[in-house]
């Protein structure tokens, strides 16, 4: 979910309340508090108001929530401060999403392995997540041995990887398949969506750009009609444009396409998140008239 700003600066919250409806009706769950929504950069008050507005707009249907903690290279694990995420979201009924930290990730490999066992011993239902260092620098992708003792922890029932390459990815599905059938590996490459071919689930932030394109794409694939692969098409380009680099520019890249399909009032980001160029809006708007079209 991107949380959509106003032009003077504020949360424009009715759009997103806008959108998480948009994304309930497609049949997607929506993330609330991920990279897509700005975590890193959220003041606290904001972050637990993203929460309550998400809780009061979907009436109890799920949701899943970033628990982040902001932290600084060289800095020890916090457990006290994920333990407090992770009960913020799941008093909401939530189920809380571990961002990773510099005292969390950026650890010899034990210590990254007691760290999240030692928030599973207070939390019994998260998924984890790797984050490649072209999102944030505290992101760090995990070696296989690391990510099968995550596997091995049975409260974390998946986990995110955002490497934006595939062989990891892949690597990873055949260790699931081999050793714990029911984990969700959940895709974050925007440059290969159809990893969904292979096994994978999603918690994309293209897809936030499109709940309604992306739910039509997954009916078309569950259905055996090869109409997939022409709209799967349509959002990898969309997503190739989007994700270019800067990789954290394409939150602007989503407000000015979700401004575009007349689904927020403003294509303004949060004032610390970086920018694309005009020329981007031309492109995305034309995207946009396709995207619509495909997805009816």
């Amino acid at each position: 979910m991107l949380l959509p700003f106003a032009s003077d600066g504020s949360v424009d919250w009715p759009s997103f309340r806008g959108l998480l409806g948009r994304t309930t009706e497609a049949g997607l769950t929506p993330a609330v508090n991920m990279d897509t929504g700005y975590v890193n950069l959220l003041d606290d008050a904001t972050r637990v108001e993203v929460l309550r507005q998400t809780h009061d707009a979907l009436g109890g249907l799920p949701f899943v929530a970033g628990a982040f903690v902001a932290d600084r290279p060289g800095d020890a694990f916090d457990r006290d401060a994920y333990l407090a995420r992770c009960e913020e979201i799941r008093t909401l009924g939530a189920t809380p999403v571990l961002f990773q930290s510099y005292g969390l990730a950026h650890q010899p490999d034990e210590a990254i392995v007691s760290n999240y066992r030692s928030i599973a011993s207070e939390c019994d239902r998260f998924i984890g997540f790797e984050l490649g260092e072209v999102f944030a620098p505290f992101g760090k992708i995990y070696n296989l041995q690391v990510y099968q003792s995550l596997m091995e922890t049975p409260e974390c029932i998946g986990a995110k990887h955002s490497s934006l390459e595939r062989e990891p990815e892949w690597e990873r599905l055949a260790l699931r398949n081999s050793i714990r059938p029911d984990f969700h590996v959940y895709t974050g490459n925007d440059l290969a969506i159809d990893m969904i071919a292979y096994g994978s689930d999603y918690l994309l932030g293209l897809s936030a750009f499109a709940p309604d394109a992306f739910a039509r794409r997954d009916a078309l694939w569950e259905a055996g009609d090869a109409g997939w692969n022409q709209l799967n098409d349509l959002l990898q380009y969309l997503g190739f444009l989007a994700f270019r680099p800067p990789t954290p520019a394409y939150k602007h890249a989503a407000a000015m396409f979700l401004h575009a399909r007349g689904w927020l009032h403003s294509s303004a980001t949060h004032p610390d998140s970086p920018q694309r160029g005009a020329a981007d809006q031309e492109l995305l708007a034309q995207i946009a008239v396709l995207v619509d079209a495909a997805s009816r």
